[in-house]
């Protein structure tokens, strides 16, 4: 406990951040000043970048809204960039804010079909190979059309649901008992310890396998990711032009994703090819039929609703028949309205998931403004664009990947699709070889940075769940199992961006 007051500003600052974490923060925020007038603003805003990357690496240790706000409120004291110039970024991407305040809380209220979807996917196919295929499959579907960080909550939920009901029937208990820690093993009964590994093992490729499959099918589509609508926005990119304009390099990136996932079953290589065992099955088997036969006549109606409501965001988004962002908020009207959810905290629930990240974004568009007001990324994209044509997609790919990697591939892409575009405005390329840049940027910022849990916010969001410690799930752990589908879908989607954009 604090013994002063000062002491109490020590410890409230950055909360839970260990204090070599504060520390650094600290010393970026002093030096920052003197670097600025002393060597200058280009130099000071070459370091704003690096300490902002830094934040979004370490965003285990503290999320970088916090850190990274801290650090852009300071471009803003010492002179950097200035308030109208942030003004004008976050009003140039309103649309993407949009996406993230209505589209995610959208979604949010669709939560119980898909966890219905996802179970019945699980108990109902018994082949590991074809679950895994499914698993991966209908969540690149649905991360076309729906957010990824949301598809990736329900495949938590669903894993969550069923281990805590598997782990409760493993410590002698029944699997209605509310009061219970799946986290402690202590009261699991011995005979039962090898299926709860060998559940654990099947869940986290399981996991695994959703995960990636929101980026296989994130990056086809204007929803699919946040920076996909940013870009679109920026090219002028209504959703079929962006799937078409992306397809030739997504597509190829799927099938090659999807014939990964099948083999690294097969195989069982990095982790993956854990089955589920018979006991486990029939545990699950039951509960599963348990729920759906305390489904009332209202449950159905819901799921009813919910179904109606994500054909119409699908044909909404198809035929653009208003802003992205307004057809999440049609959503959210249309399935509050027809399934009783009246209450205003019940509704704000549905915000909580979306809003963190949507000030991250606005605090993205900040340093976005100090490289702008700055010119810093102008002699690395001039040196890019002196290359000959038909390297300069695959470059661009490479410096997208690379650096979404260990930054957030948001960011990345706000950062890149803006210096094009402004070398598309000065003349120095033409429109269709402008086109063929964002295709590069959005593919390299989306396929690459599966590599790590920083690059993917849906990484990211499972690392960080109530899962992961469930099933084992570390760091490193998800960067091994990542790394097959790293080599894959950033070999093949470079492939085809050199070749065939």
């Amino acid at each position: 406990m604090p013994s002063s007051v000062l002491s109490g500003f020590t410890s409230n600052f950055l909360g839970k951040a260990p204090v070599w974490y504060k520390q650094v923060i600290l010393l970026f925020l002093i030096a920052n000043p003197f670097v600025m007038y002393i060597l200058g603003p280009v130099t000071a805003g070459w370091l704003l970048i690096a300490e902002f990357i830094f934040t979004l690496a370490m965003a285990l240790k503290c999320y970088p809204l916090l850190p990274g706000g801290l650090l852009a409120v300071e471009a803003l004291l010492i002179g950097l960039t200035t308030s109208e110039a942030v003004y004008n970024e976050v009003l140039t991407n309103f649309p993407v804010i949009l996406l993230l305040m209505f589209m995610v809380a959208g979604i949010y209220f669709m939560k119980e079909l898909l966890l219905v979807t996802f179970t019945q996917i699980l108990v109902g196919v018994r082949s590991k190979s074809a679950l895994s295929l499914l698993f991966c499959s209908a969540a690149a579907l649905l991360s076309a059309f729906l957010d990824a960080l949301t598809v990736t909550a329900v495949i938590i939920s669903v894993a969550v649901g069923f281990f805590s009901v598997y782990h409760k029937v493993a410590s002698g208990k029944g699997y209605q008992q509310k009061d219970h820690n799946a986290n402690s093993d202590d009261e699991v009964i011995e005979l039962h310890r090898g299926d709860l590994e060998d559940f654990r093992a099947f869940l986290r490729s399981l996991l695994m396998h959703g995960a990636i499959g929101t980026a296989l099918g994130g990056v086809a589509t204007m929803v699919g990711e946040p920076q996909n609508l940013l870009i679109a926005k920026v090219v002028g990119w209504d959703f079929v032009s962006f799937f078409l304009n992306m397809a030739p390099v997504s597509l190829p990136v799927l099938a090659a994703g999807l014939a990964t996932c099948w083999l690294l079953e097969k195989l069982r290589w990095f982790g993956y090819g854990g089955r589920l065992p018979r006991p486990v099955r029939r545990v699950l088997e039951e509960f599963a039929e348990n729920e759906r036969a305390r489904r009332t006549k209202s449950d159905q109606a819901a799921l009813w609703v919910q179904g109606i409501a994500a054909v119409i965001l699908v044909f909404g988004l198809a035929f653009h028949i208003a802003e992205v962002g307004l057809i999440g908020l049609l959503v959210i009207i249309l399935i509050t309205s027809l399934t009783g959810v009246t209450d205003e905290h019940q509704i704000g629930k549905a915000f909580q998931e979306s809003l963190p990240f949507t000030s991250l974004l606005v605090v993205f568009f900040a340093v976005v403004a100090v490289i702008h007001e700055q010119h810093l990324f102008k002699p690395i994209i001039d040196h890019v664009l002196a290359l000959p044509e038909g390297q300069q997609p695959g470059m661009f790919f490479i410096a997208n990947g690379l650096l979404s990697m260990i930054s957030d591939n948001v960011f990345v892409a706000t950062v890149y699709i803006s210096e094009v575009k402004q070398a598309l405005e000065a003349g120095s390329i033409d429109y269709d070889h402008f086109q063929a840049l964002a295709v590069a940027i959005n593919t390299g910022t989306n396929l690459p940075s599966v590599a790590t849990p920083n690059g993917q916010a849906a990484f990211l969001f499972l690392l960080t769940s109530a899962i992961a410690p469930l099933v084992r799930l570390s760091y490193g752990r998800m960067v091994i199992m990542a790394l097959p589908y790293t080599v894959v879908m950033g070999g093949v989607g470079l492939f085809m961006v050199v070749n065939h954009i």
